[in-house]
């Protein structure tokens, strides 16, 4: 797409509008056009731009440039909400929901606890016949996700045509399954995490394995025990919710505590696999100052993809954003790329 295409296209829809009445006079013709020339020219300018890339590793750059070449090319946004805040509220109301069957599975955790996991075996796989060699891929939905959030259905669906079989990890007591300790979940505790890879390995140890991550409940009467849950509902932000829950429960003694602790500047520099971030500068939740540019610059195993558009978890494109998304391109080759080419990562 260039900017003479994408002009020429939007003029003569505009004059096709004027030729069955909605104008009735050169005037207006000539405003709109020009109003169509004028938005058109500063969306290519000013909108539509190529990610940037930021690595320290050349070898993983190359590898990123010839194996997921998404990574490099322009981001044409949904020319009509490529706002931050747009993107973010609409994508969940216009994004398509794919059909997928899911297997449950129930396990129980080292304090008594369950954990819900929702498989799509993927029994019909061309080009993995064997179950027990079938690439695996951890789908880890964000706050309060489950396996039947759009973004999640919709990474299931890229990762079937590749073959690939999905687990989708649902926290703790929000996937509808009964919370039988008063524990949920927090950003900084990685325990629950840890048993599933261990689960998921221990049943396909001979299979490749990577995950997948997207941002980051009630059972109110077992929660009581343990904390003053009218107190916890009058919480009107993120920060007072975390304050007077997340952070009690896992024993932290400030919120600041907490959120230190689970801060990725702290963690990308122990990071040792390969590793692929996406984020929208424009992200109302991980905004771009927030983003630890230059930890992620420390560590040769981290790639980070950042767009100027997309807000949270939105990164619709296209003129009616209704099924792929320009994040669910990403992860479709980042995933092919580490599956099929990921020997090579770091030889080339």
């Amino acid at each position: 797409m260039d900017w003479q295409v994408l002009t020429r296209e939007i003029s003569l829809y505009l004059e096709s509008q004027v030729r069955v009445g909605l104008f009735g006079s050169g005037v207006g013709l000539s405003l709109v056009l020009g109003f169509g020339v004028a938005y058109a020219c500063y969306y290519l300018s000013s909108i539509a731009k190529k990610p940037q890339l930021v690595a320290s590793n050349d070898r993983f750059c190359r590898f990123l440039e010839e194996y997921c070449p998404v990574v490099t090319e322009t981001y044409y946004p949904t020319i009509w909400c490529w706002e931050g805040r747009v993107q973010t509220l609409l994508r969940p109301f216009i994004t398509s929901r794919p059909q997928v069957q899911y297997r449950n599975e129930l396990i129980k955790t080292a304090d008594g606890g369950q954990i819900s996991l929702d498989w799509f075996d993927n029994n019909d796989s061309l080009y993995y016949p064997d179950a027990s060699t079938r690439p695996t891929v951890l789908l880890l939905p964000g706050l309060t996700g489950t396996s039947k959030e759009s973004y999640i259905l919709h990474m299931i669906h890229q990762s079937e045509t590749l073959g690939y079989r999905c687990v989708v990890f649902n926290n703790r007591g929000i996937a509808g399954e009964d919370l039988l300790t008063p524990r949920t979940y927090c950003a900084a505790n990685t325990e629950d995490l840890e048993a599933v890879i261990h689960h998921v390995h221990s049943l396909h140890s001979s299979a490749p394995f990577m995950a997948a991550g997207v941002s980051m409940g009630g059972h109110r009467q077992m929660l009581e025990k343990l904390f003053d849950m009218d107190l916890v509902m009058k919480a009107r932000t993120v920060r007072e919710f975390d304050k007077q829950f997340t952070s009690v429960m896992f024993g932290y003694r400030t919120i600041d505590e907490y959120y230190e602790d689970a801060s990725p500047c702290r963690k990308l520099k122990s990071v040792g696999i390969p590793v692929l971030c996406l984020n929208s500068v424009d992200d109302v939740f991980s905004p771009g100052h927030a983003i630890p540019v230059e930890t992620a610059k420390q560590n040769a195993n981290v790639a980070l993809v950042l767009t100027s558009c997309g807000g949270h978890i939105g990164f619709l494109e296209g003129i009616w954003p209704r099924k792929c998304t320009y994040m669910d391109r990403v992860f479709k080759q980042f995933v092919q790329a580490m599956f099929e080419h990921g020997n090579k990562i770091f030889s080339m």
